[in-house]
């Protein structure tokens, strides 16, 4: 144990960890914040349990790495183009007004100039792997506050690396002449650039040729090498590491063979993530903590409310309602953990002190522990500002609005809603849409569509769009906490419209059934319906005990599917011990062809009877012995499911099988 300490501490760390996130686990605490205690309680200023806190650091810098690698095998240029506005304006604002109302506190506070900016820099920055993963939890990556949060996380993702170069500039370590920077960084960029486009043609001849092996284990290897080649390639540069990683991510990400690589890449960044956030636990002092609790506190609900306020203000003015503005803003709030990176580089250089590191730890360390539980508590928060704040909501062109009777309301105009409000137009049935974001207001309009730009949570916008005399309510939005509130407030205006809501998960249908919906599409369970409807059409299932299951199921809220096991097996057995009728037709060079009736034997030889012979438009009902089957008969088949597949494949190679119902 003396001959490899590191080993020890690497027991320790893990041991500690599982045992905090059991206990946070119960307690319902998240599992980040879990870390972070884990890293408090075992560091320095805890119990002590760690030796070598320098080589924990170590392996976080793995962490750091395999995050950005990660990052980039996840990121899509083509995902990119559908938020570029949330990316371009949304990050750029952010940024600039958030670095920028730091800076003017710091000036007025005492700080130089050089140190403001930097504090700036620290400020700016929100934690990507925790709000992603809680708003990801809730299933609300896809809504609006979702998409915007992405687009700005991304480019926070993509100011990291041009922070870390400026911070050794802005100490006097590095010379800051404008052509010394304009050298160190152009030139670099330049360099980087010949690499990516090399790399980018490269790439997928060497996966290829990784992949032709068929060994699982070489593609794990051949992507790492790739992953950290990279990183020391730009850090050879004067770059960062995790710029290196994230070039090579994104190049993985643009094969065929990415998935496959994100898949075996995951468990290891888990790992080293959480080895990243326990190590920013231990470099806490809780002496300091405990002898600074009010200046803590204080630091920590001013880095709060100070981006709280500025990101919702600037997604309001980008043209969102309340709801989503302050949903973004409680979602980015908290300092992010490439902060902590940026802060040991100012360390190092002398931007900041002990003093001051620790005070930005402490505070830094607090606004992510209290993250999750702000987020879960955001929706109330929303719904109460909304009765506060000024809103925003616009009418739908259409001028025949205050006669319009017997429509359909649509709320959320994305692949669902655009389906339905195109069927709705053929078939002549006249409907409203109220939608959230503003680009998907501005492509329904270009396409004629009678939209309207609002939140529909409010009353106000439902009656706007004469919801009480509408006769149908469709509600296809990403956001489950909106659209349960949604169909409350339209079942309280309207008591006889017909509500239909689509939903993710099965744990949404009965709440959802209680405020009011008529009926839940749950996208699970239709998918799951589709499967057994697949396989029960390889048992040669009757298509109308299909469909009348298939109706039974959704009639039921999918209750038969949320039963019992045992129960639900039970019924599948009941639908296979019946009986089976089903077409098969005689091809040129079926061996059957040619033969009478008697001489194939069908009915002894495969338990199914022949009922109907269907040749050129001719019924034959219940052929005698000597009927001769030819090629382009259809042959009716009727019996227990194993005999119609043993018929099948009797009379498609004129041999006997076991059917895969015996099977």
């Amino acid at each position: 144990m003396t001959h490899i300490p590191l080993l020890f501490d690497f027991v320790v760390l893990l041991g500690a960890a599982t045992i905090v996130i059991l206990v946070c686990f119960r307690l319902k605490i998240p599992a980040l914040v879990g870390f972070l205690i884990t890293g408090i309680l075992i560091g320095p200023s805890g119990l002590a349990l760690i030796s070598d806190v320098e080589s924990v650091k170590v392996l976080a810098e793995f962490g750091v790495v395999a995050l950005l690698f990660a990052i980039g095998l996840e990121f899509s240029l083509e995902r990119l183009r559908q938020i570029r506005r949330m990316f371009l304006l949304g990050g750029s604002l952010q940024a600039l007004l958030t670095t920028a109302a730091t800076v003017g506190i710091a000036l007025a506070l005492g700080f130089g100039l050089s140190r403001a900016v930097f504090f700036g820099f620290l400020v700016t920055l929100s934690s990507t792997a925790l709000v992603l993963k809680f708003f990801g939890d809730r299933n609300e990556l896809e809504s609006p506050h979702g998409k915007l949060i992405i687009g700005i996380l991304l480019f926070q993702d993509f100011l990291v690396v041009p922070m870390i170069i400026l911070t050794p500039v802005l100490a006097g370590v590095v010379e800051a002449s404008p052509l010394t920077i304009l050298v160190r960084f152009g030139g670099g960029i330049l360099i980087i650039g010949v690499v990516f486009v090399v790399a980018r043609n490269l790439m997928p001849l060497v996966l290829r040729q990784i992949v032709r092996t068929g060994i699982r284990e070489i593609l794990v290897v051949g992507a790492l090498f790739i992953g950290l080649g990279m990183a020391l390639l730009t850090e050879s540069l004067e770059f960062s590491l995790a710029l290196g990683a994230f070039i090579a991510g994104i190049l993985i990400s643009e094969s065929e063979y990415s998935h496959q690589v994100v898949a075996d890449i995951l468990p290891f960044r888990d790992v080293f993530n959480s080895i990243f956030f326990i190590s920013i636990g231990m470099l806490l002092s809780l002496e300091f903590v405990f002898d600074h609790l009010g200046l803590v506190l204080l630091f920590a609900g001013s880095l709060i409310l100070l981006k709280l306020l500025l990101i919702t203000g600037i997604v309001y003015l980008m043209r969102y309602p309340t709801r989503t503005a302050v949903t973004t803003g409680i979602g980015l709030a908290q300092i992010g953990e490439f902060s902590f990176i940026l802060a040991n580089v100012g360390l190092a250089v002398g931007l900041l002190t002990d003093g001051l590191f620790q005070a930005f730890l402490a505070g830094a360390v607090l606004t992510m522990m209290v993250t999750p539980f702000f987020i879960e508590l955001s929706p109330r928060v929303t719904f109460l500002l909304q009765r506060i704040l000024p809103q925003r909501a616009e009418a739908p062109d259409e001028p025949e609005k205050e006669g319009i009777r017997h429509h359909v309301v649509i709320i959320g105009y994305g692949l669902s809603g655009e389906n339905v409000a195109r069927v709705l137009k053929r078939t002549g049935i006249r409907y409203r849409i109220v939608e959230l974001s503003g680009e998907a207001v501005e492509r329904g309009r270009k396409a004629g569509e009678p939209i309207a730009f609002g939140d529909a949570t409010r009353r106000e916008l439902l009656e706007h769009v004469r919801i009480k005399d509408a006769r149908v309510l469709l509600v296809a939005i990403a956001d489950p906490v909106a659209t349960a509130r949604i169909v409350r407030f339209a079942r309280q205006l309207s008591p006889e419209i017909y509500i239909i809501v689509r939903t993710r998960l099965v744990l949404e249908i009965e709440d959802l059934y209680a405020q009011g919906a008529d009926s839940v599409i749950a996208e699970e369970f239709e998918t799951s319906i589709e499967i057994f409807t697949r396989v029960l059409e390889r048992y040669h299932i009757p298509r109308n005990v299909i469909q009348a299951q298939r109706r039974v199921l959704r009639a039921e809220g999918y209750e038969a599917l949320r039963e019992d096991e045992r129960e639900v097996s039970s019924t599948m057995l009941d639908i296979l011990a019946e009986g089976a009728t089903d077409i098969y037709r005689v091809t040129d060079d079926a061996p059957v062809a040619g033969k009478t009736l008697a001489e194939l034997n069908v009915r002894n030889l495969t338990g199914a009877s022949i009922l109907v012979v269907v040749r050129d438009d001719d019924t034959h009902a219940a052929p005698g012995g000597d009927f001769v089957i030819e090629p382009g008969d259809y042959v009716v088949l009727h019996g227990g499911h194993a005999a119609v597949e043993r018929a099948f494949h009797y009379l498609a190679h004129g041999e006997l099988s076991r059917s895969p119902v015996e099977e």
